[in-house]
């Protein structure tokens, strides 16, 4: 039986030429980046050639990448260390509803130990946020906006340039949490209008464990790890060389493959939306039609669990999930297709199937002919008869 992976938003397999390049840096480039010695010194230059890689194919300059443990710890470190910095300065912070619960949580955080004060802002139907939503929350003491770039769980991409474009003209910082869109996005900081900008590894084909935190030059941090004052002094700790190598690699790979990959993905994933919401009644596409992943297909199929969903597809080797794996060990719905509007009942049912390099049409197929017949099954068994009328009213009032 063949195995079909379609969870690629949760993580990703390292790639061949990827995995070639970290290997060298377990047994023969191998010494201490910070020892003064030539095996020291040969792990040290490797580091910042990849840093160089990096700032070049997104457009900023060496010094300000930082390297860290992964999106987890480089957004708790742009959210913690400038609110920290910048706590003379101001307190409040705008996001929204539907963020990685990196953001959500850390961002819970400030509010109860550092003072700080937090706007949450709702979503419409389609997972995006408005721009004059953000505008209208601008406080005095407003010192960042952190948006996501394309949400991991329903693949909305949202307006970052011109979010960019208001912070600026406020004074006030802007962070994107880009680790779902660095492979399929233009993520030049520049272009943009960043100040701060989150990805990792495991989204890209890289190794896990590893990411790096885009800092404009002139940002104050407060670092969030102390010890030896690597990474100028931001995140100390000797450096892991072969996973930072390794991201290096992927980012460098996936920018050189993004756009025959997007043209590839949205074909296999219309194929997929469509055949689902042609072929099973009372389904609906979660997340904007258009404006989304190329990779993400979230759907909401009424009157079961998705979670059931997801363990049956699992006997015939199909991969999939429902929601993000982060929080995977909970049985609560979704709160970012809750933040659509979608009914508590409804977004149980939701799944995510996400695409990746090694997805064929063949693929897309297998789900198609096997999906109608276990969400039968599904139906047959399940209590619940929820109305189609009544899903589309609630997305409406959004």
């Amino acid at each position: 039986m063949k195995e079909i992976y379609l969870d690629n938003a949760a993580t990703t397999k390292v790639r061949e030429g990827v995995k070639q390049e970290i290997l060298n840096y377990f047994d023969v480039v191998y010494g201490n980046p910070g020892s003064f010695h030539s095996k020291g010194l040969e792990a040290k230059d490797s580091i910042e050639d990849a840093r160089e890689k990096i700032s070049k194919l997104i457009n900023c300059k060496p010094k300000e990448i930082i390297f860290t443990s992964g999106g987890t710890e480089s957004i708790n470190l742009a959210l913690k260390g400038l609110a920290k910095a910048m706590k003379d300065q101001g307190n409040h912070i705008i996001t929204t509803k539907t963020e990685h619960h990196a953001v959500l949580s850390t961002c819970e955080y400030l509010e109860k130990y550092e003072g700080c004060e937090v706007t949450y802002l709702d979503v419409d139907q389609y997972g995006l946020v408005n721009i004059k939503d953000i505008e209208a929350a601008i406080k005095e003491n407003t010192i960042l906006i952190t948006i996501m770039y394309a949400n991991n769980e329903i693949g909305t991409i949202n307006p970052i340039k011109e979010i960019g474009e208001l912070a600026r003209k406020n004074n006030i910082y802007f962070h994107t949490d880009a680790c779902q869109a660095a492979g399929y996005c233009d993520i030049n900081v520049e272009n943009l209008n960043l100040d701060l900008m989150t990805i990792n590894g495991s989204k890209i084909y890289g190794p896990k464990g590893v990411g790096i935190l885009y800092a404009k030059q002139g940002i104050q941090l407060i670092p969030l790890i102390h010890g030896g004052g690597q990474e100028r002094n931001l995140r100390s700790g000797t450096e892991n060389v072969p996973a930072i190598m390794g991201f290096a690699k992927a980012l460098e790979l996936a920018q050189e493959e993004k756009d025959s990959e997007v043209k590839r993905l949205t074909i296999l994933r219309d194929k997929l939306v469509n055949g689902v919401l042609n072929n099973i009644q009372k389904t609906f596409l979660n997340g904007h039609p258009t404006k989304r992943l190329p990779n993400n297909a979230n759907v909401s199929i009424l009157d079961i669990e998705g979670e059931a969903l997801t363990l049956y597809l699992n006997e015939y080797g199909i991969y999939t999930s429902t929601g993000s794996a982060c929080t995977s060990q909970t049985l609560d719905p979704s709160h970012v297709v809750l933040a659509t509007g979608l009914p508590y009942e409804a977004a149980h049912g939701s799944i995510r199937f996400t695409l990746g390099k090694e997805t064929k049409e063949e693929d897309i197929n297998k789900v198609l002919e096997l999906l109608p017949g276990i969400v039968k099954i599904l139906r047959q068994i399940s209590p619940v008869n929820v109305a189609a009328e009544h899903i589309i009213e609630a997305r409406s009032k959004k």
